[in-house]
């Protein structure tokens, strides 16, 4: 393996968790409760195609220089976010929608963020 692809890989392990727990997510999710992850990823989908949000993802992967302020910072306003649909603060909100924004938002940061590691290199 050539030392750039090691230096990438080395660079980009937390973008490397994120898109395989997205994927366990997935698979253990269809094994477990095949209704509920259904759910989550049909939202997930159709939040796509709201480009803002891709937008605003892939602006936080490749502009933010730290990524896990990016990653820790998402997943602490998802538990927030869950904290207040359960204290009944916010009530047209459902933790499984938030959690399907917390799917996008990750994975296009992490892809982003990726391709700003490859691009470093000039491949």
């Amino acid at each position: 393996m050539s030392s750039q692809l090691k230096t990438i890989i080395s660079k980009a392990k937390l973008n490397f968790a994120i898109l395989i727990s997205i994927l366990a997510i997935a698979v253990l999710g269809k094994l477990t409760n095949p209704e509920l992850t259904n759910t989550i990823f049909v939202t997930a989908d159709q939040l796509v195609s709201d480009l803002y949000i891709v937008f605003i993802a892939i602006t936080l992967g490749a502009f933010i220089p730290n990524f896990k302020l990016v990653a820790f910072g998402s997943i602490g306003a998802f538990v927030a976010a869950a904290l207040l649909i359960h204290f009944q603060v916010f009530h047209y909100l459902t933790t499984e929608y938030v959690f399907s924004v917390l799917i996008v938002i990750l994975g296009f940061a992490s892809i982003a963020n990726l391709y700003r590691h490859y691009r470093e290199f000039g491949l």
